[in-house]
């Protein structure tokens, strides 16, 4: 790690008088605008003014308490972080130092928060890098186990993508040490991209992690692993004898993303599940992007998957005959339990996403949309105050809460039936005018979202 104080103005005058005064209150400086993070492959990379820079989800939670750095004038922070051997370097420059009341950020500290065992010292020595770990990652997955799968890149249209041959999905289980190495040099990149994620136990072997490599050849006998993206995967117990994968993590890196690697990575797993009759394939927390990619893939599963195409044809049939709008109760119109236990079982979508891509389905099926589009409003706006008000909803009066607990804060709460029927935790204005309207905004979102995938899925959908 560089730290280099720059040299004051020689064009200064040397005999300009100083003047006594009250110095300023130190109001620091957030530490997204002073650090610039480049993700880099080739040692020329490195201060190219073309390097790829990387957006972090949010710097400032690194630094102090309120994301500042306090006690440097003029400071510039530059990281490399090496995408083959996945070190890092970081060059620190500032005008000057003083405490201005809140003290001087030890900037060292902060940044091996982030990057750790990653951290070189000297430029050389990351420079090095380059070279003498080139096949870092060949030799880390050297005793992965390599999935046979017939997944495919997604729709995209963006050039430079790997071709399919070249590309491997590799599996590795936590507890073995090269896995534990290898997702240890992953840490500052799950820190600074996947949002509120933290490090995996890579001494739990329920832990699995899947690496989206690309084979580059070199020269006519050599190759070597590039790493596109990888997924951090918990296997759960599910009695009385199978299991549940849940994804906790997954990750394009930056120069990879939008060219179709999430979606075949995703296709992967859910080719695993099947292939060892997991219950089903569960995310923790999804954030939207995903959700939408996830929703992506989904779909035409669903929308090729025989035993639930009665069930969708009968609630489309109903939306185009039936004027909702004129009835005095809410229609749900949900997929029917068979329905439900059959895309969990052979397809490993569970509940709560089938759910979600429903209302997809419905939507795709509806032609003219045009036509029925009244009506299909009126279908996901009952739905949605359903959900959140609690009418005609099977959870009405039910409400789940958090406690306290030394076991397991994931897994401990309570529910309850409160008197007042409360149906969720979304808390809702108390004025009717104000419910309409919020309600209102989230039907629209929901349409929005629904339109998005309908036109990647189907060009003729608006």
């Amino acid at each position: 790690m560089g730290l280099k104080q720059q040299a004051a103005d020689p064009a200064a005058d040397p005999k300009k008088r100083r003047r006594v005064g009250f110095s300023n209150i130190d109001t620091g400086v957030e530490a997204k605008d002073c650090i610039k993070i480049f993700l880099v492959s080739r040692k020329d990379e490195v201060g190219a003014s073309d390097s790829f820079c990387i957006d972090p989800v949010d710097l400032n939670s690194f630094f102090e308490e309120d994301g500042k750095i306090y006690g440097y004038q003029g400071l510039k922070i530059t990281v490399w972080i090496n995408s083959i051997s996945f070190h890092s370097y970081a060059n620190i420059t500032f005008q000057s130092t003083s405490d201005g009341g809140k003290g001087i950020t030890d900037l060292k500290s902060a940044l091996q928060t982030i990057f750790a065992e990653t951290l070189v010292e000297t430029k050389d020595d990351f420079l090095q890098t380059f070279s003498t770990e080139r096949h870092y990652i060949r030799s880390m997955v050297s005793n992965g186990e390599i999935l046979q799968h017939k997944a495919s890149i997604g729709h995209s249209s963006n050039s430079g993508r790997a071709e399919d041959s070249d590309l491997e999905v590799i599996r590795m289980v936590m507890g073995n040490m090269a896995a534990g190495h290898l997702y240890s040099r992953l840490i500052p990149l799950v820190l600074l991209l996947v949002d509120g994620s933290n490090p995996i136990d890579i001494d739990d072997p329920r832990w699995e992690i899947y690496l989206l490599v690309q084979k580059k050849a070199v020269g006519e006998e050599d190759f070597h692993y590039i790493l596109l993206g990888f997924t951090a995967v918990y296997r759960f117990y599910h009695y009385p004898d199978s299991s549940r994968l849940r994804i906790s993590q997954i990750l394009v890196l930056p120069p990879y993303q939008h060219k179709g690697y999430g979606h075949y990575l995703l296709e992967v797993l859910y080719s695993v599940a099947i292939s060892e009759d997991v219950h089903d394939l569960t995310v923790e927390e999804p954030l939207d992007y995903f959700q939408h990619v996830r929703t992506c893939v989904d779909t035409p599963r669903l929308l090729g998957f025989d035993p639930i195409q009665p069930a969708v044809n009968s609630v489309v049939s109903h939306l185009k005959e039936t004027r909702l709008s004129k009835k005095s109760h809410t229609s749900r119109l949900l997929p029917p339990l068979t329905a439900v236990e059959e895309v969990q079982k052979g397809l490993k979508i569970n509940k709560k996403h089938f759910l979600y891509c429903w209302e997809v389905l419905i939507y795709l099926g509806l032609e003219p949309i045009e036509k029925y589009m009244e009506n299909y409003t009126t279908f996901i706006s009952d739905r949605i105050k359903s959900d959140i008000i609690g009418k005609d909803s099977e959870t009405s009066g039910k409400r789940v809460i958090e406690v306290p607990s030394d076991y397991d804060q994931g897994m401990s709460f309570v529910m309850f039936r409160s008197q007042d029927g409360e149906a969720t935790t979304v808390e809702m204005d108390e004025s009717q005018a104000n419910q309409e309207e919020q309600l209102q905004k989230l039907v629209n979102e929901r349409l929005e979202e629904i339109k998005l995938v309908a036109r990647k899925l189907s060009p003729r959908q608006t």
